[in-house]
């Protein structure tokens, strides 16, 4: 009997022991209050000192919303206050909420594999320097490829024979654009550009449109953009530019269908690329004032130049949405691929995109994610990604969290980085995950 009682304070001391550890490992709950203060507080501030003058922001889980809240407004005029419906333009959001998506569906269904060359199967690099580029380095960005081309620039000229941009303010050099000032007698090339509609010209701006002949010659200039170590990391736009090429040509369906038919079975309709075509100029959240290539408030269009050389469509830009239908893409990764019951990816390949396969070399990325070394502000399963308009998203797959901030940070002006120097977005990040 002594031997009996002896085993079942045992036994009990053993449950209690496993019950007090399944407690303090257990996920603390989200005090949605508390947050909710702290970011308003912290947005409130931002539109005082001008960070941006409005936002979208939402915190959630793999299968709640906790926070969903609008600030401020559209521009510094503030007739048109942030509603839930309107949208804004994600940047380099895009290449994971629309490129590598897209990728991550190729791969499961076996239509593209990780270790397709470039040249293998888009032609037109195919005895180029970059052809035995995989689709993984292209998506880990250690192809060697540079950063990024202005393709733009070659459309352009002066008719004083002076450069297209000065550091100093004058006569000629007016207007300011970024950190350097435009020439005034500004000349485009007509060879390529026109002002009117033409048959099988591709718009890029509401009153521009493109000789699709020009992107030949933008072809050619990524083939030889290999300037530094492959297999060394480098964050460039070019990479998910070929991604998009590779994706297109395997499927014969452009990018913005492939994304679409996510979207579709996601039952979200407020993301896309080309606003325009899907909601009204009115739910479109103004970007820049662009006083050098398109001379307007970009508005409707997308920011960046070389996606909007791509007609609105890029593997490195274009998306627009709002908060809300992100996060329906948020809670679908965090569960490992599946949303209300459906298998939208699969689960071991939102697996092996979200990880971070080159750790040992130093190289903190998922493929086509963003990871971030471990930090005060981020931790190493962390993965989302970031965009130059003033865009932010990150997932913890540890607690299931994740948090979405937009903002047009580059309204009036992309040299407007308070943001980043007040660390916003990761003290944000941080606190929801305390």
């Amino acid at each position: 009997m002594k031997k009996i009682g002896v085993r079942i304070v045992l036994v009990f001391l053993i449950l209690l022991g496993i019950s007090c550890h399944s407690l303090k490992n257990s996920k603390k709950s989200f005090d949605t209050k508390q947050n909710e203060i702290y970011i308003d507080s912290m947005v409130n501030n931002a539109l005082e000192k001008e960070f941006f003058p409005g936002a979208q922001i939402v915190v959630g889980s793999k299968d709640s919303v906790f926070i969903l809240k609008n600030y401020g407004y559209h521009d510094y005029s503030k007739k048109e206050l942030v509603k839930t419906d309107d949208v804004y333009d994600l940047a380099s959001m895009s290449k994971v909420l629309g490129a590598t998506l897209v990728a991550m569906h190729l791969v499961g269904e076996d239509k593209i594999n990780l270790e397709d060359k470039l040249g293998d199967v888009v032609s037109i690099y195919k005895n180029t320097a970059i052809a035995d580029l995989t689709l993984f380095e292209l998506l880990t960005h250690t192809t060697g490829l540079k950063s990024g081309i202005v393709f733009y620039q070659s459309l352009l000229s002066t008719s004083d024979g002076l450069p297209l941009l000065s550091s100093q303010k004058s006569e000629n050099y007016p207007d300011l654009f970024d950190n350097m000032y435009v020439n005034k007698n500004i000349v485009y090339d007509s060879n390529y550009l026109s002002f009117e509609p033409k048959d099988n010209y591709v718009q890029v701006y509401k009153n521009m449109w493109l000789n699709p002949e020009f992107y030949k010659t933008g072809y050619e200039k990524i083939a030889v953009a290999n300037t530094n170590p492959r297999g060394k990391y480098l964050y460039s736009d070019l990479n998910l530019i070929l991604v998009q090429q590779m994706m297109e040509t395997k499927t014969g369906k452009k990018l913005d269908q492939l994304a679409n038919e996510i979207y579709s079975e996601l039952v979200i309709s407020k993301i896309g690329y080309n606003p325009l075509k899907w909601t009204s100029e009115q739910k479109v959240i103004p970007t820049e004032i662009d006083n050098f290539f398109r001379k307007d408030t970009i508005k409707g269009y997308v920011h960046d130049e070389a996606a909007a050389i791509l007609g609105g469509v890029s593997g490195n830009a274009g998306l627009f949405a709002n908060a809300q239908s992100i996060s329906v893409i948020c809670q679908m990764l965090l569960n490992k691929g599946k949303y209300h019951g459906k298998q939208i990816l699969k689960a071991k390949v939102v697996r092996e995109f979200t990880n971070s396969p080159l750790t040992k070399k130093g190289i903190y990325r998922g493929l086509g994610f963003d990871k971030r070394k471990p930090d005060e502000f981020y931790k190493k399963n962390d993965f989302g990604h970031t965009g130059f308009t003033g865009t932010f998203f990150f997932l913890n797959p540890n607690n299931n969290r994740f948090l979405i901030i937009l903002t047009n940070r580059v309204n009036p002006t992309r040299t407007n980085r308070l943001m980043y120097k007040d660390d916003f977005c990761p003290k944000i990040w941080k606190q929801i995950n305390e």
